[in-house]
């Protein structure tokens, strides 16, 4: 299939133009006449912009919907058309994918679909909680206040995020280097050392013959130790995909010593944001549950999501199998309670968030301060031993000569 790009004249004598996919030229010409459209004119899309296009990912960035996102409830308010609005900004986002995903927005709405269904057949770039908003703004008529608080709720989901991120990243970048460091000297260090000693014809010190029996396994074995791990780590992947298998790993993040503490945080701040947007934009609190769950990112916190969806389907609360389940603190819970007594749930919500939020960022500062010295003190501890056991029998027998 081809894509042409056109240009035409509407019933309003207005120009406009766009680009079909279509099997031939004909099919495009009968698709515009369709459309009551004057043709100007039509052109094939060069066949190498086409396959250039192809290899550009197909991941589009949470900013770049931010931004979308923001810019069209700008639109809207000034009392610019949907399509109009579309049609521009598609000019101006330079994502490829992203670009032929609104110009497929357009043509939809442009054929009768509304705005939440034509973004509904995107779900790779507009997940469920984006689509369900916009349907609600659609249907209460206030579109540009629910894509500006889309906008709102993704900018806090990604300063978290990447607060978390900076926590992480240092440690496993200093740890990376650490084992890089290590394998070197195992692998071509100590071996060079290992041939002066045995000159020595002299039995060597228990520290340093282990250290030249992990050298030697390490270089005979260091391939087949890398695809193990390698190995270990695709089979993780794959185990996480399985529902037992998410469960467990997510259950373990959230029991971790030092950062399941940062993992239950984040959870409990993004279970609260998430479900007062959804709340204060009026989508239904079942649908607004469901989409939380999926949303959460944790599979043991999807489960308790789901026993809230039984409770409340019974008629019953929020806060009792919150609290029954173990995972939220007493203070969530109990400001959970008082919000659907108050009726005001969804600006507790929110309080809980910001809260977490707070917490996250001490938590990130903490973990900073604490994982520092402990992976100094552990990379200073291997290579001590390291530099021990290599030097360890030039003393002895200095030792023993003098």
């Amino acid at each position: 299939m081809a894509t042409f790009k056109y240009i035409a004249k509407n019933k309003d004598s207005r120009t406009v133009a766009g680009k079909i996919s279509a099997e031939n030229k004909n099919a495009v010409i009968e698709e515009l006449r369709k459309r009551e459209l004057v043709i100007i004119s039509i052109d094939e899309v060069k066949e190498t912009v086409a396959k250039r296009a192809t290899f550009k990912s197909k991941k589009v960035k949470p900013d770049e919907i931010v931004i979308f996102s923001r810019q069209l409830a700008t639109m809207v308010d000034a009392g610019i058309p949907i399509m109009q609005g579309i049609d521009a900004l598609q000019e101006q986002v330079s994502h490829p994918f992203f670009k032929k995903v609104l110009v497929g927005i357009r043509d939809d709405i442009q054929h009768g679909t509304s705005l939440s269904a034509a973004f509904a057949k995107h779900p790779t770039v507009f997940d469920n909680l984006f689509v369900n908003m916009v349907k609600v703004g659609e249907t209460g008529g206030v579109l540009s206040k629910i894509l500006d608080r889309i906008s709102s709720y993704m900018e806090k989901t990604l300063r978290l995020k990447r607060k978390v991120q900076s926590a992480l990243i240092y440690p496993i970048v200093v740890v990376c280097m650490a084992i890089v460091i290590t394998t070197i000297l195992l692998v071509k260090v100590v071996p060079t050392f290992a041939g002066i000693y045995t000159s020595f014809n002299r039995e060597l010190p228990a520290m340093t013959q282990l250290l030249i029996t992990i050298s030697t396994i390490l270089r005979e074995y260091l391939l087949w130790v890398v695809a193990g791990f390698a190995s270990i780590g695709v089979a993780i992947k794959q185990w996480y995909k399985t529902p037992q298998g998410a469960l467990i790993i997510d259950r373990s993040k959230l029991r971790l010593p030092i950062f399941g503490d940062l993992f239950r945080k984040v959870a409990i701040s993004r279970f609260s944001r998430t479900l007062a947007t959804l709340v204060q934009s009026g989508v239904p609190i079942l649908e607004s549950l469901d989409i939380v769950g999926k949303t959460i990112g944790n599979r043991e916190l999807e489960l308790v999501v789901d026993e809230i969806k039984v409770s409340v389907r019974a008629g019953e609360s929020l806060a009792a199998p919150l609290t029954k389940s173990g995972v939220f603190p007493a203070m969530v819970t109990r400001m959970i309670s008082i919000g659907e007594k108050s009726g005001q749930m969804e600006k507790m919500l929110l309080k809980i968030s910001e809260f977490y939020d707070d917490q996250v960022d001490a938590a990130v500062e903490g973990l900073t301060s604490i994982i520092e010295p402990l992976i100094i003190g552990v990379l200073g501890i291997v290579v001590g031993f390291i530099v021990i056991a290599l030097f360890l029998p030039i003393i002895t027998i200095t030792q023993i000569i003098s």
